[in-house]
């Protein structure tokens, strides 16, 4: 939600939550407004159920038809996201009866194609909305370069354990 925000302050006509079964017809609604809508945003996840199953055709769709699209895949650890469940006080939509760890990695299970396409990962462990902000503002609005990768350089002590995040650890005594 709060880049949807964020992008339709910066100009974009935007829909939460679209059911997968209309993404065609919507394109072709916006294509033809004649430029009164030219910048579109469509925030879709897991609420769509079984109908994702179908994005891989749609998306097929409109390579064949030169649409013109981007994949952004919003990310942050199961930690963040129990944390943020739990600030919501709301169930996770895929096992709302039961654990929402368990929703999270079913999840991550059936998004994973979408992951693999995107074109952009933004990992928002440890962002501030002002932050992600920026983010956003820089491949969107300004059409920087967006580079995946992060490089961190951390100095700890083996007597508290490695850092949580870490993927790769140099012992360098």
């Amino acid at each position: 939600r709060t880049v949807m925000k964020i992008l339709e302050d910066a100009g974009f006509f935007c829909v939460d939550n679209l059911p997968v079964q209309l993404i065609l017809k919507f394109y072709m609604l916006a294509a033809n407004s004649m430029g009164d809508i030219d910048r579109v945003a469509l925030g879709i996840d897991i609420r769509n159920g079984e109908a994702l199953e179908g994005m891989d055709d749609i998306l097929a769709c409109l390579d064949s038809s030169d649409g013109n699209y981007e994949i952004l895949y919003m990310d942050a650890s199961d930690s963040t996201l129990i944390k943020r469940f739990k600030q919501e006080r709301r169930s996770h939509p895929l096992i709302p009866h039961g654990r929402v760890e368990e929703g999270i990695d079913e999840e991550r299970k059936r998004l994973s194609f979408l992951k693999k396409k995107a074109n952009y990962i933004i990992d928002t462990d440890n962002l501030l909305v002002r932050d992600l902000r920026t983010e956003i503002e820089k491949i969107f609005v300004e059409n920087k370069t967006y580079n995946n990768l992060f490089i961190n350089v951390v100095s700890f002590g083996f007597k508290h354990g490695s850092p949580v995040d870490e993927d790769l650890v140099f012992d360098v005594r």
